[in-house]
């Protein structure tokens, strides 16, 4: 009789393991409905009324929209550059509100990665009526499609967003958010030497090493799209899990030859994720002796597969593996 020699998953190769976490199998005491996207340049303000308010699976804050907040989705008006305290000179629109850039976008095509409760906690900035004072190239301002069809700005070819939280002129609370927001520099690069700046200029120069801002063991809540909220590692590698494993009681289901393509994801510390509830965050040991990372009691993967951050192309394999979200739940299928 034949044996297959990838993925191999007879019952007696399926290990029973204990958890190093209590309680699984909660996640749904942290589920909810994002707040809707409303469209650049809109009256209303982004995420405006939804029960969550300010639902930031980027940000550290309470999620509550600050007090005195003014629209922040609208045109900027003339871009300025002003001193901002500790960074140097950032650009701010015409109300002295500071405006900030995503490193999980692209500059090259413009894309904007930042949907759903990302847009709620960082408006993105209408593209209409934008001019530039001294100190500002003209010719870097243009403007890109959203996901809803609306038209976002962008400089040096990096979509531009107001942070929620700052509410006046000067206020830059949004700096170095999950490591992956900056204040906008006049050129595009993130002001100064923010915290992992150098993780944005690598990216910029599309270099292909990992940012060396990121640190080992990060993990990160993205907003996909088309598959919604998405848990990422420190490399910006989607991570994956697999419905041969089990959450309670705990079984793995990928071992041998399966883990030549599915790699077990690392433990991580539960004080160094973004967005992710950390009392969902655990391990547990293998049937090697190694230890892998679980969210919501599930055993969590990256896909060899994935040749770029933020590659999805793991996902729905097989009708068995599928990106995992922050609540540790299976991402929709699509199409």
């Amino acid at each position: 009789m034949k044996i297959k020699r990838r993925e191999i998953f007879a019952g007696s190769a399926v290990a029973v393991l204990m958890m190093t976490t209590a309680a699984c199998g909660g996640s749904d005491n942290y589920g909810g409905k994002a707040p809707a996207v409303q469209p650049v340049g809109d009256t209303k303000q982004v995420g405006a009324g939804a029960g969550s308010g300010y639902g930031d699976p980027y940000g550290s804050g309470s999620g509550a929209a600050p007090a005195g907040s003014a629209d922040k989705s609208g045109p900027a008006g003339e871009l300025k550059v002003s001193e901002i305290q500790g960074l140097g000179s950032g650009v701010t629109d015409s109300a002295g509100i500071t405006l900030y850039r995503f490193d999980k976008d692209t500059p090259k095509p413009a894309k904007s990665n930042c949907e759903g409760d990302c847009a709620a906690a960082w408006p993105a900035v209408a593209a209409n009526d934008a001019s530039v004072s001294a100190g500002i190239d003209a010719a870097l301002l243009g403007s890109v499609e959203r996901s809803d069809g609306t038209k976002q700005l962008t400089l040096a070819g990096w979509p531009v967003y107001r942070y929620a939280k700052d509410v006046k002129a000067g206020d830059a609370l949004g700096e170095g958010v999950g490591g992956t927001w900056h204040v906008l520099g006049p050129g595009g690069k993130p002001a100064g030497a923010g915290k992992g700046a150098a993780a944005g200029a690598e990216k910029e120069e599309k270099e292909e090493k990992p940012a060396e801002a990121a640190k080992d063991g990060e993990l990160t809540a993205v907003q996909n799209p088309e598959l919604g909220t998405l848990v990422e590692d420190a490399e910006g590698k989607t991570l994956y899990r697999f419905d041969k494993d089990s959450a309670w009681p705990m079984k793995i289901g990928c071992v041998d030859a399966c883990t030549d393509t599915w790699k077990p994801a690392k433990p991580v510390d539960k004080n160094k994720v973004s967005g992710i509830a950390p009392e969902l965050i655990g391990k547990v040991k293998r049937p090697d002796g190694t230890e892998q990372l679980t969210i919501d009691c599930w055993p969590v993967y990256s896909f060899t597969g994935d040749k770029e951050p933020g590659d999805t192309t793991g996902h729905n394999n097989k009708g068995l593996w599928f990106a995992i979200t922050d609540k540790g739940k299976k991402a929709k299928v699509v199409g």
